[in-house]
């Protein structure tokens, strides 16, 4: 049975997610936010840990996020609309951590992204991405504690696992179970993903669409 349920959660992911996705909003500041529509879905991480990768992976557009090799490109919250009434808005926050900017610009990202994950009613989860090459960081854990004091729900997903050896992922993916432990508020599920190979993308776009059915029941 359960089987049956991820095999249709997986095809409705598919045909959500080709379809029309598009860039709707730019927000520098906690005042510029969009008003508040459908389910949010935010994406966290260190800068160059595969944001932006990842959402042109998940919705099979090469160019609907902007990548770069200069971590820290990302410097607002991008919001990107799915098909009509579907109900789902993905959020590419700004990479945390290094960033090739003045510190007190850091510092301003740093301060937006806590602010958004403290107070946003539509939010339903943030997907926290980790390097699959490094596992969690202490920069990581400063947000995870933000996390656990919001009442968001979030999830971390491994980024670039086509990148490692088996034994190395195997490796990582236990120390980032373990590092999880101490934060109550995670989902225990930790996907693995690469954006190259498409690795994870299907259960990525499942677990949203079970999201949508959770807030619509």
């Amino acid at each position: 049975m359960t089987t049956d349920i991820d095999a249709k959660l997986i095809e409705e992911g598919r045909k959500l997610f080709a379809g029309d996705w598009k860039f709707v909003w730019a927000s520098p500041s906690i005042e510029t936010l969009p008003p508040m529509a459908g389910m949010e879905v935010a994406f966290a991480g260190r800068s160059n840990v595969g944001k932006s990768s990842l959402i042109n992976a998940l919705t099979g557009r090469n160019a609907l996020a902007r990548t770069s090799h200069t971590p820290g490109r990302t410097q607002e919250l991008i919001f990107f609309d799915g098909p009509d009434n579907s109900g789902l808005r993905l959020v590419d926050m700004p990479g945390y951590g290094y960033a090739s900017a003045p510190k007190t610009q850091v510092a301003s990202w740093t301060k937006l992204i806590h602010q958004f994950l403290q107070g946003r009613a539509t939010l339903a989860r943030v997907y926290v991405l980790i390097d699959a090459r490094h596992g969690v960081k202490e920069v990581d854990q400063d947000v995870l504690k933000t996390l656990d004091k919001s009442a968001v729900s979030y999830q971390v997903v491994l980024t670039k696992a086509d990148q490692v050896k088996k034994a190395e992922l195997e490796k990582n993916l236990e120390q980032t179970t373990t590092a999880l432990a101490k934060h109550p508020a995670a989902f225990p599920e930790i996907l693995v993903t690469s954006s190259r190979s498409g690795t994870g993308m299907a259960e990525l776009r499942a677990a949203m669409v079970r999201l949508l059915h959770e807030r619509a029941g």
